[in-house]
């Protein structure tokens, strides 16, 4: 099994900025692509970033330009800078991992979401 924990969430005013990191642990042989979404409430849950273990990444164009995505391979730990955040930010934020196991099984995991709330 994969476990993902999300942390960095919380309330900021429009216009400032949170890190959200994501840490995985458990029986992953090899951590693929890693990814953010957000689901606001009464709304479909939508693609943010993304990030390939090379380091490729792709943003949802709301976000580019304030959002970066990174990430740790040695911590297996990805990361959401988020900066110049706006009311329509807020969303709950869950982490996504595709991962490969010791067993060779494929695991698509989740993370368990944070909330992030944006203030006018």
């Amino acid at each position: 099994q994969v476990q993902l924990v999300e942390s960095g969430g919380g309330l900021v005013q429009a216009g400032g900025s949170l890190r959200l990191s994501c840490a995985a642990s458990g029986s992953a042989l090899a951590i693929n692509d890693m990814a953010w979404y957000r689901q606001a409430p009464g709304q479909e849950r939508e693609l943010v970033a993304t990030i390939t273990r090379r380091g490729r990444t792709k943003l949802a164009d709301s976000v580019k330009g304030r959002f970066t995505i990174s990430r740790d391979n040695a911590k297996n730990t990805v990361y959401l800078q988020m900066n110049s955040l706006e009311p329509e930010d807020t969303a709950v934020y869950y982490c996504n991992a595709d991962t490969i196991t010791v067993g060779g099984g494929r695991i698509i995991a989740w993370g368990q979401g944070t909330q992030v709330t944006v203030s006018s």
